[in-house]
């Protein structure tokens, strides 16, 4: 095997229960984009198994496949494209997203048989998705045909707690939802909280959190909150691969498209059988790779399945040992935040860009 990403469930139990114990209300586990490279089916289950109320998509697909593989756990999906398979994804007890009254419309076109269960989405500042100026126009009317059970927005700057922004959105929260009370919808699910507000903001937990790139055991952002570590949390995958190759290379030996850098001295040089088509950055530097004890920085260009790194003229590595791209830090390896730096990125890319060429293993323990 060339590489493999070994995911620790435990590692993602733990984060959960912790998210959950110190927001102190229902938890919903954000499993889109694959569970951010994860794995979605595995994930899902080690999540419900930790005590998640809900599960997350953004994908109406991505929620299918959750029925599919057997979890009957509330699902809710927030990106559905106008349409789509309504009718399926009601069928399916699958919770919807509605942004707009023309979603509302379509969801309650598709709910003659069997009422849908919707979330409303509402705009307090992010400005991306979610109802803005036509919020003042929603009626009873609107929603006659779908069973309301929740409503929530996002916010734009939890990582910087400071920021008055997070305040704004909170109040702007609190007076929409009570326009749907107005309504007469005053048993809803309001959640607000993605990561960084679980952790940092306790008055917008509200009914319920929604816990993304944390329960990954990752730091929402490492600059304003702190690491992994500091915010007792567990990252939950470990990146390796074997070395395809090990070479003896002179000094001044110019290494990898366009010439971009060269060897300072004698030195041994690693070919890792890994490239921008399984995740890792072309533009990194300032990253690489952990053997025994050291690290190996990359040198030159990545390329589209593979890179080098240089191992160190006294490196005893060989062909088919195995390094460590990133992992959790304990080892003084490179981490993912490590390389979300090294390619003016974060680790939420970093995680979830790993490509499907590369095998997922879960194991109770990866350290």
């Amino acid at each position: 095997m060339r590489a493999e990403a070994i995911v620790d469930l435990n590692a993602i139990k733990h984060n959960i229960q912790m998210l959950k114990e110190s927001s102190g209300t229902k938890l919903l586990a954000v499993v889109k984009a694959d569970a951010y490279g994860h794995g979605l089916v595995p994930v899902a289950k080690a999540a419900l198994s930790a005590g998640a109320d809900y599960l997350g998509v953004a994908l109406l697909e991505e929620a299918i496949a959750l029925r599919e593989s057997g979890i009957d756990a509330p699902i809710l999906a927030w990106l559905v494209q106008p349409g789509s398979d309504f009718k399926k994804a009601i069928d399916l007890d699958i919770e919807l997203a509605a942004a707009s009254l023309a979603a509302l419309k379509e969801i309650s076109e598709a709910s003659s048989q069997k009422r849908a269960r919707v979330h409303l989405e509402v705009d307090t500042g992010m400005t991306r998705g979610g109802f803005l100026s036509e919020w003042d126009h929603i009626d009873v009317e609107d929603v006659k045909n779908i069973e309301i059970v929740g409503i929530f927005s996002h916010f734009a700057r939890a990582d910087e707690p400071d920021e008055k922004q997070n305040q704004d959105q909170l109040n702007r929260f609190n007076e929409m939802v009570a326009r749907i009370n107005s309504l007469g919808f005053t048993n809803v699910i309001r959640h607000l909280s993605n990561s960084a507000a679980t952790l940092k903001n306790p008055a917008a937990a509200f009914d319920m959190v929604r816990t993304g790139i944390a329960m990954y055991g990752l730091s929402p952002d490492v600059k304003t909150l702190g690491n992994s570590q500091s915010l007792n949390l567990r990252p939950a995958m470990q990146l390796r691969a074997a070395l395809y190759l090990v070479k003896d290379v002179p000094a001044n030996t110019p290494v990898g498209y366009g010439a971009t850098e060269f060897t300072t001295s004698d030195t041994k040089l690693g070919l890792i059988a890994m490239g921008y088509a399984d995740g890792i950055p072309r533009i990194a530097h300032d990253a690489g790779v952990w053997f025994s004890g050291k690290k190996s920085p990359i040198i030159g260009r990545v390329s589209m399945d593979q890179f080098v790194v240089d191992l160190g003229e006294t490196s005893k590595a060989k062909s088919g040992d195995w390094v460590v791209i990133f992992g959790n830090g304990s080892h003084t390896e490179y981490t993912a935040d490590d390389w979300g730096a090294a390619s003016g990125s974060i680790n939420y890319e970093i995680v979830t860009r790993i490509g499907p060429r590369v095998p997922r293993i879960y194991s109770s323990h990866v350290y």
